[in-house]
């Protein structure tokens, strides 16, 4: 049952996505959606459909412009303010399970910019825009490199705002995970091989690193 939870930019919904009744919770990872879509973005339903049964419950999280019918997303610091809350009561119904935060695209970006305000140990980075279509000089890298948390970065081969070759310098941290096809939503061509199965399992086993 989908939960509404009050935020400064509006209403928030949340669907969860708990582990089996017995399976180990062993984490709580909460996913934002882009800016050209919500929380049926193929990639986010591939996780809340397959990480359950490893012990890692999902939550993903609709923004109050989602939530009010709107279909223009709202400014990033207006996304900040409709996450934050969220994720902190996420946290804090975690315990002391480990908490981590995410999502697709600008999604990605709002997890990066306030996972350490969150309490968050880690961000999961999915189709992460580097930089708008045709325009690799506005980059967006500073929001990767100072997330202050270790950070999975999962690039499709044939994304438009950003392809794996084009992430420099990132820290220690992070880990890069570059797929052979697939565009900005992780869509492959007639003839390339499917990249969703890649995606839920570099999600899965950093989460596992994470959990060591």
């Amino acid at each position: 049952m989908p939960e509404l939870i009050t935020t400064p930019a509006g209403d928030a919904r949340l669907t969860r996505f708990p582990t089996p009744a017995r399976t180990k919770r062993r984490a709580v990872l909460a996913l934002g959606h882009g800016a050209g879509g919500g929380i049926e973005a193929a990639d986010l339903q591939a996780l809340a459909g397959a990480l359950p049964a490893s012990g890692i419950e999902v939550v993903l999280v609709e923004q109050p412009w989602r939530v009010a019918g709107k279909k223009i997303a709202s400014a990033p610091k207006t996304l900040d303010l409709g996450w934050v809350p969220v994720a902190e009561v996420l946290r804090k119904r975690a315990r002391k399970t480990p908490f981590v935060v995410g999502g697709r695209s600008a999604g990605a970006r709002v997890a990066c910019r306030t996972g350490l305000e969150t309490g968050a140990v880690g961000v999961v980075a999915l189709s992460f825009p580097l930089h708008p279509p045709g325009k690799p000089e506005k980059s967006r890298i500073e929001e990767l490199r100072d997330s202050g948390l270790p950070t999975l970065i999962v690039q499709a081969g044939a994304d438009t705002f950003g392809t794996a070759s084009e992430f420099r310098g990132l820290p220690g941290t992070h880990r890069l995970v570059g797929l052979p096809a697939g565009d900005h939503a992780f869509k492959v061509k007639k003839g390339d091989p499917p990249v969703l199965d890649a995606v839920v399992a570099a999600v899965t086993e950093w989460i596992e690193t994470l959990l060591r």
